[in-house]
């Protein structure tokens, strides 16, 4: 039993050494253009990170998924909470950051759920291969939707 655990932990630590990992490099060297396509590009990335790990049967090429889904996430991120900020007008950035929030961690848990069911109904790896390739979908219905966001050069 503790070799089952101890690779689930190693599994679910993975995204978030990814994330550091990423952090660092965004705090040394900053993204200063085409901030939109990178946002978009990242989410991207997390779904294929994300359909390769439901279909990987190799620990390493799993570990290697998530910690590079770790990263991607980090990346879409912080663009996004940056775009929030800077694009928002001053009397409304706290309302705006709040709704945002509020959003944010009702998608998660939202999330949480339609993975629980779709699991549930089709099992576990193609529950997570489906949500990777839905990522992937509507990254791509986005840019399309919204070519401005896409365009977006700096974060000023």
């Amino acid at each position: 039993m503790r070799p089952v655990l101890f690779g689930l932990g190693i599994l679910r630590a993975a995204p978030a050494v990814g994330a550091l990992l990423m952090t660092a490099l965004l705090a040394r060297h900053a993204i200063r253009s085409r901030v939109g396509l990178r946002m978009f590009q990242a989410v991207i990335i997390f779904g294929v990170a994300t359909v390769v790990f439901a279909l990987s049967h190799w620990m390493w090429l799993s570990l290697l998924a998530l910690a590079t889904l770790g990263a991607a996430d980090t990346v879409s991120v912080v663009i996004r909470f940056s775009l929030v900020q800077l694009s928002t007008p001053d009397e409304m950035r706290g309302r705006v950051g709040a709704v945002n929030f509020l959003f944010i961690n009702a998608s998660n848990q939202l999330g949480q759920f339609e993975s629980g069911v779709t699991a549930a109904l089709f099992g576990a790896v193609p529950a997570a291969a489906l949500g990777g390739i839905a990522t992937i979908a509507v990254a791509l219905l986005w840019m399309k939707l919204f070519p401005s966001l896409r365009e977006v050069e700096r974060l000023e």
